[in-house]
Parts: C-alpha cells; sequence; structure tokens
C-alpha cells in the first residue's frame, strides 16, 4: 500500500516539474515595442537635424562653435535613446499577458529581458533603414561623380589633344625636369614657353612637392629662375616670391591635416557616445519593460479585488 502511494507522489513531483510549452517570449509586444521605439528615434533624429542645420550658419559670427555642436550632438544622441527606449520598452511590458504560476523574481526577469530584446530589435530596424537610406544617397552621389569625372576627362583629353603636352600624363613632371633650360634667355627669348605651359609646369612642381613633403633645392632654383624670367623681376625678388608661395603652401597643408585630425578626434568621440547612447538606451528599456510589466500586474490585479 505505501508502495502505492509513493508511486503516486512520485508521479505527481514529475508533472509538478515538467517544462511549459509555451515559449517565455512574448514576440507580440515585443515587435510593438521596437516599431514605436524606431518610429520615435526616427522622429527624434529629424527633429534634431533640423535644430542642428538652424544652428549652422555659413557666416561664422552667426554659427555656433564645432566644439558645441559636437557637445549638442552627443547630448541629443543620448537624448533620443533615453526617450525612444523607454517608449519602447514601456510599452513592451504593459502590452504583453500575465505569467502565472512562476516567481515574482522570474517575473521581473522575463520583463527586463523582453525590454532588452525591444531594444535590440529597434537597434536593427534603425539601422537597415538608415543603411538603406545611405545607401541611396551614395548610390546617387556615385552616379553625380561619375558624369562629372567623365565630362572632365573629355575636356582634359580635348585640351592635352590640341595643346599637344599632355598635361594630365603623372610623368609630366619628370618630363619636365629632363627638358628645363637653365638659360634663362631661352625661357623669354624665340621659341620660349608661354604663360600658360609656365604656370602649368610651376603647378606640377608645387604639387609634386607637396605630395613628398618638402621642395627640392633643383625645383626651387628653377622656380625662381622661371619667375624671374616670365615676370620680370631680379632674381632676389623672385626667390622672397617663391619662398613666400612655398609658406602659403605648407601653411594650407598643416591647415589640411589640422582639419582631418579634428575630425578623426571627432569621429573616435562620435563613436565613443554613440555607443555610451545604446548601452544607455539599453538599460532604459529593460528598466521601463520592467516598469510596464509590474504596473500591468498590478493594476489586474487591483480591478479582480474590486471586482470581487
Amino acid at each position: 500500500m505505501s508502495l502505492v502511494r509513493d508511486d503516486v507522489i512520485a508521479e505527481q513531483d514529475v508533472g509538478s516539474s515538467s517544462e511549459s510549452s509555451s515559449s517565455a517570449v512574448s514576440w507580440g509586444p515585443v515587435i510593438a515595442g521596437a516599431v514605436a521605439a524606431a518610429a520615435t528615434t526616427l522622429l527624434l533624429m529629424l527633429l534634431g537635424s533640423g535644430l542642428g542645420f538652424t544652428a549652422v550658419s555659413p557666416w561664422p559670427s552667426q554659427s555656433v562653435s564645432l566644439t558645441s555642436l559636437a557637445a549638442s550632438t552627443a547630448v541629443w544622441l543620448v537624448i533620443v535613446q533615453w526617450l525612444s527606449a523607454g517608449l519602447g520598452g514601456y510599452l513592451t511590458g504593459r502590452l504583453r499577458t500575465k505569467w502565472v504560476g512562476i516567481h515574482t523574481n522570474e517575473t521581473f526577469f522575463r520583463d527586463t529581458a523582453h525590454g532588452f530584446l525591444t531594444w535590440a530589435l529597434a537597434t536593427l530596424l534603425v539601422v537597415f533603414l538608415l543603411a538603406s537610406a545611405f545607401s541611396s544617397v551614395v548610390g546617387t552621389g556615385v552616379q553625380a561623380v561619375s558624369s562629372v569625372a567623365s565630362g572632365a576627362a573629355m575636356g582634359a583629353s580635348a585640351g592635352a589633344t590640341s595643346n599637344g603636352a599632355g598635361q594630365n600624363d603623372p610623368t609630366s613632371y619628370f618630363v619636365d625636369a629632363l627638358f628645363r633650360s637653365t638659360d634663362p634667355a631661352r625661357l623669354t627669348g624665340p621659341g620660349a614657353e608661354g604663360d600658360a605651359a609656365a604656370v602649368s609646369q610651376a603647378g606640377r612642381i608645387l604639387v609634386t612637392s607637396a605630395i613628398n613633403g618638402q621642395v627640392s633645392a633643383e625645383d626651387k632654383s628653377y622656380l625662381e629662375m622661371l619667375v624671374a624670367a616670365r615676370t620680370g623681376l631680379s632674381q632676389p625678388d623672385a626667390a622672397k616670391r617663391v619662398d613666400a608661395v612655398l609658406a602659403q603652401v605648407d601653411a594650407a597643408k598643416q591647415k589640411t591635416q589640422e582639419a582631418a585630425d579634428t575630425g578623426r578626434k571627432a569621429a573616435a568621440a562620435l563613436a565613443l557616445v554613440g555607443a555610451l547612447s545604446l548601452v544607455i538606451g539599453a538599460f532604459i528599456a529593460s528598466a521601463a519593460a520592467a516598469l510596464g510589466g509590474a504596473q500591468r500586474d498590478e493594476e489586474e490585479e487591483l480591478f479582480r479585488n474590486r471586482k470581487a
């Protein structure tokens, strides 16, 4: 008799410890919250872009500084994640059905997990939408650049054919170096190069020097002689003019490098802030889902008590 009772108790224990056939994830509320969060993110991003464009002006006295713009952008990214993730997570917690037969801690964990899934799905939706829009813009830009480049190439080919000088040949600088004259009279006398050819030759010297990072002594001497021959300046005055122009080239190169370095730092800071805003969004979505789920269960329990 006791053996039969032990078998019944064992069977009851096995039955009570079996897993539920339904999943612990309620995808309906998760998808609904993710869609709401993604839509809110896009709306706030458009709003932030509009406010940012109004703050930027081509006139230096009427535009905000780059530092202020970067700081406001970082703050706005955090606000966007805070609002969109909070709304999506809260909706997910309020829309899910009540779980019965589980501990309160498990309910809290499931609500938190649902909020995190909502944030993750919303982030993927926003990335997909922005990537599609970016691909469309890049495709249009590539077509426009290709058209401009084709027109420029045709014009350059026509100019090279008419001049017979091969202006766009990468070896033009080295060809110039082969046929440079050391006699100033040959630069201004019969058969001398015209102003356009001299300007092109000087331009190739400056470009090559900028790429190499310095001007060779031979190039500098030839530039001084070329400037003196074509402008009528004395050799010392021509040397001063060449030095002034080379200094301007170095200053422009320095500004370009500083701008590139500033852009690199800004991009790194923006990436770090973006990652931080995503972490904040994940936390807010999880907390909002737990809050929404707890309020949903409390209100349902209050309604049942009043009805009883």
